[in-house]
C-alpha cells in the first residue's frame, strides 16, 4: 500500500506538525506499506504577522524511517497547488490523507481534491482537527464547505466534530465507524471516529534531576502546568485568575507557564512586520468577530495585576522538541480551561507523561476526561470552579496509573491500522 499524508513538515513548528510527523513514522512501520509526506512550504497568506519554521529542535524527528518528504505547497503560490495534485497523482497513492486545521486553508485544499476527484482509485480522507473555526471570521464557513466536500472519508476525534461535520454538509449521507471500512451504501460518505493519539516522539527522562529543574524554576511542592502557544481561546487568564485564588488559600503551589505568545514572533522593529501587523489587523477588523484575532491577548499582564511573581513562573518562548520533558516531568497536572472545546494535542502530550488534565466541561472534552479517574472538569466561564476544581486536585490527587491506562488506549499503531483498514 501506498499511502500520501498531506500537511506540515517537522521543519515546522507546533502541533499539527508533530501530528502530522508522527502519523507518517508511524504509517512507515507497518509491513508492505509506503508514505509519502508532501508537506506546505508556506501554509497561510505572506501578510499573517508570525514566523512558523522551529528553528530551535535539533533531532530530525523522521530519521531511522523510510519515509519520503517533499516539501511543496505555498499557500501564496497557486502553481505550487497545481504541482502538489500532480505530485500525488504521480505517486499514485491508495490512499491520501489531507491535515485540516483551519478554514483559511480552504482554497488551495479544495483545488487539489477537487482534481483529485478525476482519480478514483485515490481514496482522500481528511482528519479533522476542527470544523466550526476556533478563531472564526465570516468566511470560515464558506472555505470549510469548500476546502473538505470532495473527501471520500473524514476522521473525527470527537462526536461533537461529527455532530459539526453533518451540520455544515446536511445533505450528505454520512455512516459512522471507528475502521476505515465502509459501513454505509455506495454513496455515503464515512466517518472514521478516533481519538488524538498519545505523542510518542516525547517521552520522560529517566534520570532527569526533576529536584534540580523545580528549584531552577523556582517551583513549590505544587505545580500545575499551562503548555502550548499562547492564544485567547486557551483561556490563559482564566488559569491565572483561578490560581490566584488557589494562591491564597495554599503557600505550596506554583502556576508554570510554557509556551511562545503566537502573535509575537517576528522583530517588531522591522517595517515588513509592522506591515504585516497593519495589514492582518485591517483584514481582521473586516472578517473575524471583534476581539478573535488575538493580536491584543496579553494574558501574562494578570501576573503582576494579581502580584503572582512569587508563585508564577513563565517561558514565554518555543519550546525545542528535545527539552518538551523538562517541563512536564516537573508538572503534577496539564490545566486546560479551554474557552472552546476543541481537540488538543496538549492533552495527548499530558497523557504521555501519566500527567493528569484539569480542564472546563465544553466540546470534547468531557468525552475524553472521566471525572475522578484522569482528571477534574470545571464550569466554563467560572472562575470559582476552576479554584475549586484546582483545590480539588490537591486535596484528591489522581493516580498517575490511571492516566497510563487511558494512554494505552490511544496508541498511534490503532489508530493508524484504523486508518488503512481497507474497504
Amino acid at each position: 500500500m501506498r499511502i500520501v499524508v498531506f500537511g506540515l513538515g517537522p521543519r515546522f513548528k507546533g502541533g499539527i506538525a508533530n501530528y502530522t510527523t508522527s502519523l507518517a513514522k508511524t504509517l512507515d512501520k507497518i509491513k508492505n506499506v509506503e508514505v509519502h509526506l508532501v508537506s506546505w512550504i508556506q501554509q497561510y497568506p505572506a501578510i499573517i504577522p508570525r514566523d512558523f519554521i522551529d528553528r530551535s529542535s535539533k533531532t530530525d524527528l523522521l530519521e531511522g524511517t523510510n519515509v519520503k518528504v517533499n516539501y511543496l505547497t505555498n499557500y501564496n503560490n497557486p502553481k505550487t497547488w497545481h504541482e502538489t495534485y500532480q505530485t500525488i497523482v504521480e505517486i499514485n497513492p491508495d490512499i491520501a490523507i489531507f491535515q485540516w486545521s483551519i478554514a483559511l486553508q480552504g482554497i488551495p485544499l479544495g483545488y487539489i481534491t477537487r482534481r483529485l476527484k478525476k482519480h478514483p482509485e485515490i481514496k482522500t480522507i481528511f482528519d479533522l482537527h476542527f470544523v466550526v473555526q476556533k478563531e472564526g471570521s465570516i468566511l470560515d464557513n464558506a472555505l470549510t464547505k469548500y476546502g473538505i466536500s470532495c473527501s471520500n472519508s473524514y476522521i473525527v476525534h470527537s462526536y461533537k466534530t461529527a455532530k459539526e461535520l453533518k451540520q455544515t454538509f446536511p445533505k450528505f449521507n454520512f455512516s459512522m465507524t471507528k475502521t476505515g471500512k465502509k459501513t454505509g451504501g455506495k454513496n455515503s460518505r464515512n466517518i472514521i471516529k478516533l481519538y488524538h493519539p498519545v505523542y510518542d516522539m516525547f517521552t520522560s527522562a529517566p534520570n532527569f534531576d526533576i529536584a534540580s529543574q523545580k528549584r531552577k524554576l523556582n517551583l513549590k511542592k505544587h505545580v500545575f502546568l499551562s503548555f502550548g502557544f499562547i492564544r485567547r481561546y486557551k483561556g490563559l487568564h482564566n488559569t491565572i485568575k483561578a490560581f490566584a485564588k488557589v494562591n491564597e488559600e495554599r503557600d505550596d503551589v506554583s502556576l508554570l507557564i510554557v509556551g511562545e505568545s503566537l502573535w509575537n514572533t517576528l522583530d517588531p522593529k522591522k517595517a515588513s512586520t509592522r506591515i504585516k501587523v497593519w495589514l492582518f489587523k485591517f483584514l481582521s477588523a473586516l472578517f473575524i468577530r471583534k476581539g478573535e484575532s488575538g493580536l491584543n491577548y496579553r494574558p501574562l499582564d494578570l501576573i503582576d495585576e494579581f502580584s503572582l511573581a512569587d508563585s508564577v513562573t513563565v517561558v514565554n518562548e518555543y519550546i525545542p522538541n528535545e527539552d518538551v520533558h523538562k517541563y512536564l516531568q516537573v508538572s503534577d497536572c496539564m490545566v486546560l480551561y479551554y474557552l472552546t472545546g476543541t481537540l488538543s494535542g496538549v492533552e495527548a502530550l499530558a497523557y504521555n507523561f501519566n500527567l493528569p488534565i484539569l480542564a472546563t466541561r465544553i466540546g470534547h472534552l468531557p468525552e475524553t476526561i472521566k471525572e475522578g479517574f484522569n482528571g477534574y472538569l470545571a464550569e466554563p466561564d467560572d472562575i470559582d470552579s476552576m479554584a475549586e476544581t484546582m483545590i480539588k486536585f490537591l486535596e484528591q490527587p489522581i493516580q498517575k496509573q490511571n492516566v497510563a491506562k487511558m494512554a494505552e488506549e490511544l496508541s498511534w499503531e490503532n489508530y493508524a491500522q484504523s486508518i488503512i483498514n481497507k474497504e
